[in-house]
């Protein structure tokens, strides 16, 4: 499955009154996993930056002043093609959803519908309650390298937010997806019990030549000498002892 991670940056808080992006960046995830395609953007936006946003991500209208507006190609017509019609995964999905949508109306171009959009703060706040859900919060609680987020950056935010949103999502414990697809609705206990059924039903047949002994005679007698300064038969020799292997 192919979704888009992305996030904004912008001259404030309110498309309404005026306010622009100044900054996009995007993620491209298979499966949830990054597979290194990124989309990134700074946008002139075509007014003053004031000064206390400037403190959040550091981009002065100095600096944008000689970067492409939203409507050129290399921003708007790259930028839709980059996210084709695959969901989109944001932190406060609705805060940049707006954004993207009032600069895509200033072109007559069709806007984003609240349904394409995943919000990670949503998920973050169901899976936490009452806890922090900030991109830095769940960072912390994750285990994401943050040293590099010195600034608010839409790139590297949406680098964070792909980690971020793999752990939300059930991140390295997920199972590995061999069952077939018609069982994708059964939840990891149906699943997994599932597997462990069709594997014991399967009859276990003997080797035709037992594996050979990686180790050396003295290797062994030494590990034997050694387990008998432990005081107790090995457990294991339970299990080997009268099935035609010999116990160590």
């Amino acid at each position: 499955m192919r979704e888009i991670v992305f996030d904004t940056e912008t001259t404030g808080t309110d498309p309404e009154r005026g306010d622009r992006i100044v900054e996009i960046g995007c993620v491209e995830l298979i499966d949830l996993v990054p597979t290194g395609a990124t989309f990134h953007r700074y946008i002139n936006p075509e007014r003053d930056v004031p000064a206390e946003v400037v403190r959040v991500h550091g981009l002065t209208g100095e600096f944008l002043s000689d970067k492409p507006v939203f409507g050129a190609s290399e921003v708007v017509e790259e930028l839709l093609a980059f996210i084709g019609d695959a969901p989109l995964v944001a932190h406060n999905a609705e805060f940049d959803r707006r954004f993207l949508n009032a600069e895509l109306g200033r072109l007559g171009l069709s806007l984003i519908p609240k349904e394409r959009c995943v919000d990670t703060l949503l998920i973050a706040r169901k899976k936490y309650p009452g806890a922090p859900a900030s991109l830095d919060a769940l960072c912390r609680r994750l285990n994401i390298d943050l040293t590099a987020r010195d600034k608010h950056g839409a790139l590297l935010d949406s680098q964070l937010l792909a980690a971020v949103y793999l752990e939300l999502k059930g991140g390295r414990e997920r199972r590995l997806d061999f069952l077939d697809p018609a069982e994708a609705t059964q939840t990891p206990h149906q699943a997994t019990q599932g597997v462990l059924e069709a594997t014991s039903s399967q009859p276990r047949s003997e080797r035709p030549k037992p594996l050979e002994l990686l180790s050396t005679i003295e290797e062994i007698q030494a590990h034997r000498a050694f387990v008998a300064t432990l005081g107790k038969e090995p457990v294991w020799n339970k299990f080997l002892t009268g099935s035609g292997q010999q116990t160590i």
